[in-house]
């Protein structure tokens, strides 16, 4: 039984053992992520949250299909298959059709303080992903960045326990993302970087291109030129070219030490709200954010350590 075909075999090694390049990779795919939140909040305005969601990966599977084919990559083998599945549920499909509907009616700034937890969540998904046994204070400052997150999103909607609908979508935009980026951090060590987001946006093609059928809207005209760019690097770059920079990051590793560097993108998308969208950043959004942030970094450093 070979590694490709076995589901409880060792994880192939980082590319390299050096972060340095691994890091330089990451941060650039963190830059094209961090336009994500903010760019989906302008779509919104005008298209359909399940249209927006669903089309963006239908544009950037179109574009995987014929960079596949052009490269002629060899298909993925065995339970490589099943890999691309769990990749896409998360990447392709959980995260940006959950997000759409949520930033209907919340801020892009609020959006990006929940998401600002996606990198505990992505440590906690490697840990549980590599059986890892990471020490008590790891758990400890995961737990406390989580409940910090629920906590900013309980006062932004008014009530002690009380979360918003959006919120739970967020939360739930946030797992689906973790365990997307770990399973495919580990599958891009045996396919390739671009090759294994490729394969994940082929293989949830045939759900997406349904989707989008059904909640196309009438017309171009339904929504602003801008709109429709915000729509597309939402297809191109946060769907398809960023995740090339992101997981060549990961696959070079090591990719607990790697994954630090999402910690910067909420900043970046709250930036983005202020310069693009205008919104107004309160003192709750600020001190919510670090707290979410700060966590956050010290549960991966621990893990690190």
């Amino acid at each position: 039984m070979n590694p490709q075909s076995s589901a409880i075999a060792l994880a192939p090694q980082p590319l390299s053992t050096l972060s340095v390049s691994g890091l330089g990779w990451s941060l650039l795919g963190v830059a094209a992520f961090s336009l994500t939140v903010p760019l989906t909040r302008v779509a919104v305005e005008a298209l359909p949250p399940l249209f927006i969601g669903s089309g963006r990966a239908v544009v950037a599977a179109t574009l995987a299909l014929l960079a596949l084919a052009v490269t002629r990559q060899r298909l993925p083998q065995g339970v490589q298959w099943l890999r691309l599945l769990v990749v896409g549920a998360g990447i392709v499909v959980g995260f940006p059709l959950l997000t759409s509907f949520a930033l209907v009616t919340v801020p892009a700034s609020h959006g990006a303080v929940i998401i600002a937890v996606l990198p505990v969540t992505t440590a906690v998904a490697a840990v549980l992903r590599g059986h890892e046994r990471p020490p008590r204070a790891f758990w400890v400052v995961a737990g406390a960045g989580a409940l910090a997150a629920v906590l900013f999103a309980s006062v932004q909607s008014g009530g002690a326990v009380r979360l918003q609908w959006a919120d739970l979508l967020l939360f739930g935009a946030v797992v689906a993302a973790a365990i997307g980026y770990a399973e495919g951090g580990l599958l891009a060590r045996e396919l390739g970087a671009w090759q294994t987001v490729s394969w994940a946006l082929v293989v949830c093609a045939p759900l997406m291109v349904l989707l989008a059928l059904r909640s196309a809207p009438n017309g171009v005209g339904e929504a602003s030129p801008v709109q429709w760019a915000a729509f597309g690097y939402l297809g191109v770059v946060s769907m398809f070219l960023g995740f090339f920079a992101w997981y060549r990051g990961l696959a070079i590793g090591p990719m607990a030490r790697v994954s630090q560097v999402q910690l910067v993108q909420p900043v970046l998308s709250i930036a983005w709200a202020v310069l693009l969208l205008g919104e107004d950043i309160a003192a709750t959004t600020v001190l919510g954010g670090l707290v979410v942030i700060l966590c956050a970094g010290s549960a991966v450093r621990t893990r690190v350590a």
